[in-house]
């Protein structure tokens, strides 16, 4: 996996989009029409006695997986004091610069994700599908598939997501709503879309969480 970092021409602009698309920022909305709908019960299902947050918020994706610190912490726990899921708990938390691992392989592909964050596969061309994800059964490098399968819950931020929207829709002429639903349906399996990342951080910190931020 050959990955490379100059993403200012694609990332640079996102910092204030968010801020200027309110409308773009929200999931759909039902009952009282002023208010979003958020269902984040499931932040209360973690009953372990060991609950770590892996904040990715803005990682800088690299040669080094980031998933690698969360996998090595079910493992470490697994092997010293013989603790498995559901009695060990992983969060791992999204905003922006990481939002590649939480996309699907049909959004890598239709918006050139590897392209834009100069993400190579191993060809050493622009990546076409999420390197990230992998297989449940495991492999020797940790990934999403993986961690799933031992528990592991990944979120997405919303206000990033309205961010990305905007960029994607100026990358590929898409209509920004377009492109803010096409990415909000697009994501992996089972990823939580949260109102803000820094609100899930202290929800999750407030359920007992220790906090690691790679």
């Amino acid at each position: 996996m050959t990955i490379q970092l100059d993403r200012r021409r694609f990332l640079g602009a996102m910092s204030g989009v968010a801020a200027a698309l309110p409308a773009a920022a929200q999931p759909p909305r039902s009952g009282d029409a002023s208010r979003p709908a958020w269902d984040l019960s499931w932040l209360d299902r973690f009953k372990g006695k060991h609950k770590q947050l892996f904040d990715l918020g803005s990682f800088e994706l690299d040669d080094d997986t980031p998933l690698r610190l969360p996998n090595n912490y079910l493992n470490t726990f697994r092997d010293v004091y013989h603790v498995e899921p559901p009695d060990i708990n992983v969060a791992v938390g999204i905003a922006r610069t990481a939002f590649p691992v939480n996309a699907s392989d049909a959004l890598w592909e239709k918006y050139r994700l590897g392209e834009l964050w100069k993400i190579n596969g191993r060809d050493g061309k622009p990546a076409t599908r999420n390197i990230f994800l992998g297989e449940s059964s495991g492999g020797p490098t940790p990934m999403v598939r993986s961690l799933m399968a031992r528990g592991a819950v990944f979120w997405q931020c919303n206000i990033a997501l309205g961010g990305i929207a905007s960029q994607l829709s100026r990358e590929s002429g898409t209509p920004v709503d377009k492109v803010r639903a096409e990415i909000a349906d697009g994501l992996n399996p089972g990823v939580k879309i949260v109102p803000a990342h820094s609100m899930a951080v202290g929800l999750a910190q407030e359920r007992g969480f220790t906090y690691m931020r790679p």
